[in-house]
């Protein structure tokens, strides 16, 4: 059975209320916040992004969310362009999938040549050994789906147009490769999973289970305090020089659309 509406959005708040706290912390601090969204598709990460960033402030917490390389891309070394993305002091980077593209889809999928992906698996500890010792705080999240679960998601979104935009070829061929995608992960986590740089697993078939367990993971693994923030009074009004607002016939204002619901 899964978590009641209520006792999730109760607990969603009050952890999102301390994600505010951990933003802050992070800009008086200077800190630098990594944190790497991977899984399946379907497997619920995007969710998971929402409700991190969903009360967040941009300026502060951004997501990285990188297209398909550029053929310039292609000709530089791997990781050159997630580099550019890192967060600088003050600021959180929430990569939505992230440089571990190419152990999962450009492995299974021929994207890259085996060649290329032995060197990522013995690049990318070295690597991000680096991000940890020059003081990023890296937060590795891996969402694990069933396949019938997986399935039944796709499913829902072949049915609704809401969604559909999120089911793609790539995601359609990812159904007949589930064992490809196993094995992948599987030495993925075999050659990355370190101490420098741990891999923290989600089992996600419970979406709203998923997004708390995550949430009050990452917020029990980083050492963040409650700044004392400046308290804000409100400037009085000044008293009117006399200005009139121009006649709403001189603008073209939007049609109060919702004036047809209320009439039904």
């Amino acid at each position: 059975m899964g978590l009641r509406k209520a006792a999730y959005e109760a607990e969603l708040l009050r952890l999102q209320t301390e994600l505010i706290k951990l933003q802050e912390w992070v800009r008086v601090k200077g800190a630098r916040l990594v944190i790497v969204f991977e899984g399946r598709d379907a497997a619920g990460k995007g969710g998971t992004i929402k409700r991190v960033t969903e009360h967040l402030n941009p300026r502060v917490a951004r997501i990285a969310a990188l297209p398909k390389p550029t053929e310039r891309e292609r000709t530089q070394w791997y990781f050159q362009r997630y580099v550019q993305h890192l967060p600088a002091a003050g600021e959180i980077v929430l990569f939505d999938r992230s440089w571990y593209n190419r152990a999962g889809v450009e492995h299974v999928m021929g994207f890259c040549t085996p060649a290329e992906h032995q060197l990522f698996l013995r690049q990318c500890p070295v690597f991000e050994r680096m991000l940890v010792e020059d003081g990023i705080l890296l937060r590795k999240y891996w969402f694990s789906v069933s396949d019938a679960v997986q399935e039944e998601r796709f499913r829902r979104r072949t049915q609704d147009p809401l969604r559909r935009w999120k089911l793609s070829p790539m995601d359609l061929e990812s159904l007949t490769r589930w064992e490809a995608y196993s094995r992948a992960k599987d030495e993925m986590l075999v050659h990355t999973d370190t101490a420098d740089a741990t891999w923290y697993v989600v089992e996600s078939d419970d979406k709203r289970s998923a997004r708390l367990n995550m949430i009050a993971h990452l917020l029990s693994s980083v050492a963040y305090e409650d700044m004392d923030l400046p308290q804000i009074t409100l400037p009085p009004r000044p008293p009117s020089t006399g200005y009139e607002r121009p006649p709403k016939e001189l603008q073209t204002v939007v049609p109060d659309h919702a004036a047809t619901l209320r009439k039904e």
